[in-house]
């Protein structure tokens, strides 16, 4: 398709992307649009330098390839290169979503099925402001190489959200009720989910009190352990992290013990949700990557660049925001592997202990910190009153060994906005969850 020169590795991504994105405050819409727009990154290697050229205009493709090829100096054995050999040459043409894409359905049939949970959420007198989102997100990728690839695939995810603020006494309280899924069928939720949502966070608001703080045995929601595998352990696998730094490696060793044996996190970008990504932006195929594997550190996430440089497999994890950006090491879908406990008896001997439930954030590499929104108690072995919680703090790798127990109940989440951040690149939409998780001991301020 595109004359690539001798002596460089070259590849070419295409993408024409779709969006919509509609955004309702208190009734009055505040934004309806569609974007429909197209775009190529090009690299070029010769063995010691990428040459990166981005561009509007997929016409000059051809054009800036032998414009950026004169940068470079020919390698006549670029093929044996480390980095060149890493990379794979797939050829494949799926469409995920041609019967099923966003592309085909009005943005005004959007704004109407958003709009069917209006009259909920103003039926409810503590609610002060609320907001409505939808959104979504249609891409078809092609993918060529100077080593063969040859591919041509597409991405999809769609999502909404409901936000909401409450305000009872002196208390403050701010909630949302969110869902993003691969089809436009995550629309059809049940409302009687997002009342369920709207009533918990009252009674939250209206009979939670102050916490004692100390350290509780604490049991972690889908959510709350998701985010905790994402930020705290996810982010210290990107294998970019490590190269040159001798400590990181070390510290990072293969093989090492790093958690209770009950513990596996998995990365995969073979799962359905926001981080389904079969081929990364190096043409790289997804692969199933356990990061720990029964407490043991089992594998890291990689590029062609950085799995050449630790002498490792590519895991397909290399992956750029858009046709603007290279391919960097980033996450896909992250997870904790569930266990063979229901939730009843994984809380069932605790006394005392903290249940979290949702959470507004958490963030952390050696040191976590989690916010949690809404939280109970746990009192002989039975999930009690609601309790305010600032912050739940601990050590990554001593929490790692203090996990007690996961459950059999598992979720893989994805949510409609926000996503993934790493230098300049974000929000890059990722995919996280696992069982509800028992730590035998963490800080609860």
């Amino acid at each position: 398709m595109y004359k690539f020169h001798d002596g460089l590795y070259t590849d070419v991504r295409i993408e024409n992307t779709f969006e919509s994105n509609i955004e309702v405050t208190n009734e009055r819409l505040d934004n309806m649009k569609e974007n429909d727009y197209s775009g190529a990154f090009i690299r070029i290697f010769d063995g010691k330098k990428w040459f990166y050229s981005s561009l509007n205009d997929i016409s000059k493709i051809q054009e800036e390839i032998d414009s950026l090829s004169k940068l470079a100096s020919k390698d006549m054995n670029i093929n044996d290169n480390p980095i060149v050999k890493k990379l794979q040459s797939n050829k494949e043409k799926i469409s995920f979503y041609k019967d099923n894409s966003v592309r085909d359905i009005s943005i005004e049939k959007k704004l109407s099925d958003l709009s069917s949970c209006f009259e909920i959420l103003k039926s409810y007198d503590l609610i002060t402001l609320w907001k409505a989102n939808y959104m979504d997100l249609n891409i078809h990728k092609e993918f060529y190489s100077s080593k063969g690839s040859n591919l041509s695939f597409d991405y999809q995810k769609v999502g909404f959200r409901f936000g909401w603020n409450l305000s009872f006494k002196d208390e403050k309280l701010s909630e949302i009720f969110d869902g993003s899924d691969n089809f436009y069928s995550i629309m059809s939720f049940k409302k009687d989910d997002l009342i369920k949502k709207i009533d918990q966070s009252i009674d939250f608001i209206k009979n939670s009190k102050n916490i004692k703080p100390g350290k509780y045995t604490v049991v972690l929601s889908p959510l709350a352990a998701g985010i905790f595998a994402h930020e705290s352990f996810g982010h210290k696998s990107e294998a970019d992290f490590m190269i040159g730094d001798e400590k990181m490696k070390k510290e990072w060793k293969l093989g090492k013990k790093v958690g209770s044996s009950i513990l596996s996190i998995v990365d995969d970008g073979n799962e359905k949700g926001n981080g389904f990504v079969p081929f990364d932006d190096e043409g790289n195929r997804a692969h199933k990557t356990y990061l720990i594997k029964n407490g043991i550190l089992s594998g890291r996430l990689h590029s062609s660049t950085t799995a050449a440089d630790l002498e490792e497999e590519t895991t397909g994890n290399a992956r750029a925001l858009d046709f603007e950006y290279e391919p960097i090491v980033r996450m896909t879908n992250t997870y904790i592997e569930p266990g063979k406990l229901s939730f009843e008896e994984l809380i069932s001997d605790i006394k005392e202990g903290i249940f979290i439930d949702s959470i507004s954030h958490g963030s952390g590499m050696s040191t976590f910190t989690m916010a949690p929104n809404m939280s109970y108690l746990i009192k002989d072995g039975k999930i009690a009153e609601p309790v305010k919680i600032s912050v739940v703090t601990g050590n990554v790798f001593e929490t790692l060994n203090l996990i007690e127990n996961v459950s059999k109940e598992f979720k893989l989440l994805s949510f409609s906005m926000g996503g993934c951040g790493k230098l300049e690149q974000m929000p890059l939409p990722v995919g996280f969850g696992g069982p509800y998780v028992r730590v035998k001991e963490l800080n609860v301020q």
